[in-house]
C-alpha cells in the first residue's frame, strides 16, 4: 500500500501478497527493504506483526530490513530485532517521547533509526496526520545526540507524488548533522537517483527510499541501482 502526502484516504493497494512482493524486490537486487506498518502508525501499536515476521523469514537472510510504524516501546523493538529485522524506525514516539528514543539507542545500539516526517520544515507525527511546531533541524540534532544510527527524512508534501526528492531541504538537514541521512519522498526517475548521488551523497546521504514510482513502473529498480553505482564509481 502506498499513500500520497501521508493521507490514508489516498491509499492505493498495489499487492495483496506482501511476502511475495518482498521476494520480488529481493530478487531484483534490493540492498535494503523499507517496510512501514501503516495501520500501526495510525493505531500507535504494531498491527501487522505476523506478516512482517513472514517477510523477514522469507527474505531477511538476503536483504536487510528496516521497519517502522507503531513502534512505541522497547519490547516491540526487541521482538522485531529478535525476529530478524535489522533496523527499527522510530517516528512519532521519537518526537512525543524523546526519552524513549534515547533509551532505545542505548539498549539497541546500531539498530535504531529515527524517522523525521516534515512539511515546510515542521515535523509531523501519527502517520503524518498531525503537524507539530518542531523544527526539523533542531529536532534532528537532539536525535543525533542520542546516538541514532541514521535519520530518514521524508518530505510529506512530495511523498507519493513522484515529483522528485526535496533536494534543498534534505541538503540543509544533512549539512547540519554528522549522522547519516536517508532521503525519502518523491523519488521518481533514474535522473532523480543521479541527482541524489551528485548533490546529496557527498553531504552524508547514504540512501534514498523509492516506493510508488517502483510500483507504478516509473522507476526500474535494477536501472536505478545501476545508475547509483555508476554515479558513485561502483559500477
Amino acid at each position: 500500500m502506498r499513500l500520497k502526502q501521508g493521507d490514508m484516504r489516498t491509499a492505493t493497494v498495489f499487492s495483496e501478497e506482501p511476502v511475495a512482493m518482498a521476494k520480488h524486490w529481493a530478487a531484483q537486487g534490493a540492498r535494503r527493504l523499507h517496510i512501514v506498518d501503516l495501520n500501526g502508525a495510525i493505531a500507535g501499536r504494531p498491527k501487522n506483526e505476523k506478516v512482517i515476521r513472514d517477510i523477514v523469514a522469507a527474505v531477511g537472510d538476503k536483504v536487510p530490513i528496516q521497519l517502522g510504524g507503531g513502534i512505541r516501546d522497547l519490547d516491540a523493538i526487541e521482538s522485531y530485532l529478535d525476529a530478524g529485522v535489522s533496523y527499527v524506525v522510530i517516528g512519532t514516539a521519537a518526537v512525543k517521547n524523546p526519552g524513549f528514543l534515547s533509551d532505545a539507542c542505548y539498549a539497541f545500539p546500531g539498530h535504531v533509526i529515527a524517522g523525521l516526517d516534515a512539511k515546510e520544515g515542521k515535523v509531523a507525527v501519527e502517520g503524518w496526520s498531525k503537524m507539530t511546531g518542531h523544527d526539523v533541524v533542531d529536532l534532528a540534532r537532539k536525535f543525533e545526540e542520542y546516538g541514532v544510527e541514521a535519520i530518514i527524512y521524508t518530505d510529506i508534501g512530495r511523498d507519493g507524488m513522484m515529483t522528485g526528492i526535496n533536494i534543498e531541504a534534505t541538503l540543509k538537514l544533512a549539512q547540519a548533522l554528522k549522522t547519516p541521512i536517508i532521503a525519502s519522498g518523491g523519488l521518481n526517475s533514474v535522473a532523480d537517483v543521479e541527482t541524489v548521488c551528485a548533490k546529496l551523497v557527498p553531504e552524508g546521504i547514504i540512501g534514498a527510499i523509492a516506493g510508488r514510482a517502483l510500483y507504478e513502473g516509473k522507476l526500474d529498480l535494477k536501472s536505478a541501482q545501476a545508475a547509483a553505482d555508476k554515479a558513485l564509481g561502483k559500477g
